[in-house]
């Protein structure tokens, strides 16, 4: 079994869990979250205003599947959520050793 966890830019949550609404999941989480990649701290138009930030907000899914569906998954998740500009987020593929 593999946990994903997919870093997401809060207006493509949506659109990324309506995505794996039909896909093989064991279990899935989702929570708001804060932090910066390598933009760090820039200027950025967030809600109509212009401001400085030391963390932005992001949406992360974290799932947990079969070993054979985290390929289709994780691309999936990066089809939908990729815009191509800066701070569009990760995906993170670790082994989950065991759930109960």
């Amino acid at each position: 079994m593999k946990q994903i966890i997919a870093i997401v830019k809060p207006f493509l949550a949506e659109k990324v869990l309506d995505g794996l609404k039909r896909a093989p999941l064991e279990a899935l989480s989702v929570r708001e979250v804060k932090g910066f990649g390598r933009q760090k701290n820039y200027l950025d138009l967030y809600d109509d205003s212009e401001f400085a930030l030391a963390f932005l907000p992001k949406v992360e899914i974290t799932m947990w599947v079969d070993d054979a569906r985290a390929d289709e998954i994780v691309r999936k998740v990066v089809q939908i959520a990729r815009t191509g500009r800066m701070g569009d987020g990760k995906v993170f593929v670790l082994p989950a050793a065991e759930a109960k």
